[in-house]
C-alpha cells in the first residue's frame, strides 16, 4: 500500500512539473513574442512577401508596369535553360568567384598572421588592414576605375605599362577581382584575426619545448584549429562572389564589359526586368539563382555536418 502511495504521488508531482513547465513556456513566448513580433513583420514584408511575389510571377508574362499579365506556366523557366546569354553571365560570375575566393582566404589569412604577430602599433595596421571594407562599394569600384584608367591611371604609371585594363576582355574580369581583394579583404581578415586570438598560447609553448619550428607550428597547430574559420570564409566568399554586382557595374560604366566579359548573372537579370521589360523572365531567373546559392549553402551545412560526424 505504501509503495502504491509513493507511487501515485510520484505521478502528481511529476504531471504537476510538466504543467508548470508548460505554463512557464507559454509565459515565456508571451512575453518573448512582442519582442520578436517587429522582427518577423520587416522579415515577412521584405523578404517572404517578395520571394513568393516572385515565385508567382516567374509562371507570368508580367511586364514592368505590372498590367495585363497572364499565366505561362513554366515557360519562363524553359526559356532560361535554353538562354546561352543567361549561361555566359552564370559562368562570369562563377569564373570571378573560383579567382576571388582561393586568394582572399590565402590573403586573409596572411594578413592576420602580420597583425597578430606585430608588436608595434597594431591598431594601425589593424586598421589599414579592415578600413576598405567600410567603404561603401560604389566609392571603392570608382576609386580603382580610376587607378586603372588607361594613360591616367596610377597602377600603368608606377608600374610602367600599357594595359587597357578596362577595355580588353583580357583584363576586365582581373582589373574587377583585384578591386575586390582589395575592398573585401578585410571582412575575413577580422574573422582570421579573431580565431588566432582564441588559440591558446600554451599549445604554442609546448610545440616549442618539443623542438617545433614556426612552420611546424603554424601547419600542426594554427591551420588545423582554424579550419571551421577556413570553412566558413569560404562558404560566404562563395556566396557574396556568385553575387556580383556592384563593383562591375561601376567600373563598366553601367555597362557588361568589353564584348560582355564582365556581364554577371545579376546584371542580365536586371537587364531582362528592367531595360527589356520582361519582369515575368527576370523573376524567372532570380529563382534558379536562388535555387542555385540555397544548393551551395546546403553542400556547405552537409560538409560541414558530415565531417564532424567523422570526427567523433
Amino acid at each position: 500500500m505504501a509503495t502504491s502511495a509513493q507511487t501515485v504521488v510520484a505521478h502528481a508531482r511529476a504531471r504537476t512539473a510538466a504543467a508548470s513547465a508548460t505554463v512557464r513556456r507559454k509565459q515565456g513566448f508571451q512575453h518573448g513574442g512582442w519582442f520578436v513580433a517587429p522582427f518577423l513583420a520587416l522579415f515577412a514584408l521584405f523578404v517572404i512577401w517578395p520571394l513568393l511575389r516572385g515565385v508567382y510571377l516567374s509562371f507570368t508574362d508580367a511586364n514592368i508596369s505590372g498590367e495585363g499579365a497572364s499565366f505561362v506556366g513554366l515557360d519562363n523557366y524553359r526559356e532560361a535553360l535554353n538562354d546561352a546569354a543567361m549561361w555566359d553571365a552564370l559562368g562570369h560570375s562563377a569564373y570571378f568567384t573560383l579567382l576571388v575566393v582561393p586568394c582572399i582566404t590565402v590573403l586573409a589569412f596572411l594578413l592576420a598572421m602580420l597583425a597578430h604577430h606585430i608588436e608595434h602599433a597594431t591598431w594601425l595596421w589593424r586598421l589599414c588592414f579592415f578600413a576598405p571594407f567600410l567603404l561603401p562599394s560604389t566609392v571603392a569600384a570608382n576609386m580603382w576605375q580610376w587607378l586603372f584608367t588607361q594613360g591616367i591611371g596610377l597602377v600603368n604609371e608606377t608600374f610602367g605599362l600599357q594595359t587597357p585594363w578596362l577595355t580588353d576582355k583580357s583584363y576586365a574580369m582581373l582589373a574587377i577581382v583585384i578591386t575586390t581583394l582589395w575592398w573585401t579583404v578585410g571582412f575575413s581578415f577580422l574573422l582570421y584575426l579573431a580565431a588566432l586570438q582564441g588559440i591558446p598560447g600554451h599549445l604554442y609553448e609546448a610545440a616549442k619545448l618539443d623542438g617545433a619550428n614556426a612552420w611546424h607550428r603554424m601547419v600542426h597547430i594554427t591551420l588545423p584549429l582554424l579550419r571551421n574559420i577556413t570553412g566558413l570564409v569560404i562558404a560566404l566568399q562563395i556566396l557574396a562572389s556568385l553575387q556580383l554586382f556592384d563593383q562591375a557595374v561601376v567600373m563598366m560604366d553601367f555597362g557588361p564589359g568589353p564584348e560582355l566579359s564582365t556581364r554577371s548573372f545579376v546584371q542580365y537579370t536586371l537587364e531582362q526586368g528592367f531595360t527589356s521589360y520582361r519582369v515575368g523572365y527576370a523573376s524567372a531567373m532570380s529563382i534558379i539563382f536562388f535555387v542555385l546559392i540555397a544548393a551551395v549553402a546546403l553542400t556547405r551545412m552537409w560538409l560541414l555536418r558530415t565531417r564532424e560526424e567523422g570526427t567523433r
